[in-house]
């Protein structure tokens, strides 16, 4: 009876992620292997000589993978830090968000055995840890860019529900984009150079409502609706009175209800097929409080003339009936290519390749 119920508990207890990539689709021609093992994988940032910079917000720190002939090697850089999440690499110098600050690491492939002091910069970022695990990344203006999501499910508050942006060393701030509610993944268009931003649509709406969003700001001073208007047509049932969402900006695109989109990143690489290049991939969390799960998954939303015109699944699996075996968090573009994919729930990177044959489809 004992040696039943060891072996009963022993395939129970075993991570649910152990065969999550057996289960994972993709169009024709692609496939998807582990690639480095990170603890609660977050945002990605690669440097210039092929590092890969991975946060890990539960447990305080930032992580360094290094490829090489024979795999990758994991470095651990940092430890005890508050909710770090949001990473950028500019000019050689690594830079992390926390809830409260920003902190530069100078120089940091040639340090990655000697990580060299923290350099906080001055920047003042509220402390309140509702949203408060910051998204950043540098745009095509040098400037750095930094969400503030709001402090709660959806309430008005100054300084909140924003995208600001300053100079590399925290200089010049300013707010980039206004009403939005929580955005922890933004992109640049890599030829109009414009911004394209996801948003986690509020709570306690119900299973189908709102949808979540992808938004494009070409410019300055856009506002999103947040927390007036929801998805571009839904006035909120407590802070929409008297409001009306033709006064604020849609979104380019509605995604599924709850599916917490987070990474976003155009297709910059030659190894995927011509009609992925320039288009959207966006890492779906995945829901928490929806009746049935919805999400956890890798969806595609493809552009015409700038626009959308689609939103599909490229990657799913992860989300078996009711069965998680992955979170997708963030997505990057290698020189190579190939697109990888951090999974917080299961502690990995995971390497998508096209390997189908020259001119195909891939569908």
């Amino acid at each position: 009876m004992r040696a039943r119920l060891s072996l009963f508990c022993i395939a129970v207890l075993s991570p649910l992620w152990a065969h999550a990539l057996e289960d994972i689709s993709l169009p024709a021609g692609f496939s998807i292997e582990e690639y480095a093992e990170v603890p609660n994988a977050r945002s990605l940032a690669l440097g210039e000589n092929g590092t890969v910079f991975v946060s890990n917000r539960k447990g305080r720190s930032v992580y360094a993978v290094v490829p090489g002939d024979k795999g990758t090697r994991t470095i651990k850089l940092t430890k005890g830090m508050n909710a770090p999440n949001g990473i950028a690499v500019h000019n050689g110098d690594l830079y992390v968000a926390e809830i409260e600050r920003v902190t530069r690491y100078a120089d940091i492939e040639n340090r990655l055995e000697d990580v060299p002091e923290a350099e906080e910069l001055a920047i003042e970022l509220p402390s309140k840890r509702h949203h408060g695990w910051r998204y950043i990344g540098f745009g095509p203006d040098e400037k750095l860019y930094i969400s503030i999501g709001a402090p709660c499910n959806v309430c008005d508050e100054p300084g909140f529900a924003e995208i600001i942006r300053m100079n590399a060393d925290g200089s010049e701030r300013e707010t980039y984009a206004s009403g939005i509610r929580n955005s922890v993944g933004f992109t640049w268009h890599p030829d109009t150079q414009e911004l394209w931003f996801t948003d986690n649509g509020r709570d306690m709406l119900g299973d189908n409502l709102p949808a979540c969003e992808l938004n494009h700001a070409p410019q300055q001073g856009m506002h999103f609706g947040f927390p007036y208007c929801h998805a571009g047509d839904l006035l909120d049932p407590k802070f929409g009175e008297g409001k009306r969402c033709a006064d604020y900006t849609a979104p380019a695109q509605k995604l599924g209800p709850h599916v917490a989109p987070l990474g976003v990143r155009f297709y910059t690489g030659d190894m995927f097929p011509e009609q992925y290049r320039g288009q959207i991939f966006i890492a779906e969390h995945g829901s928490w409080n929806r009746t049935e799960k919805i999400g956890y998954r890798i969806t595609l939303v493809r552009l015409e003339n700038g626009a959308p015109v689609s939103y599909e699944p490229f990657a799913e699996g992860w989300l078996q009936g009711e069965s998680v075996s992955g979170r997708p968090v963030d997505l990057l573009v290698l020189d190579d290519g190939s697109m990888l994919v951090s999974d917080d729930l299961s502690g990995k990177l995971y390497r998508i390749t096209y390997d189908g044959p020259v001119g195909a489809d891939g569908s």
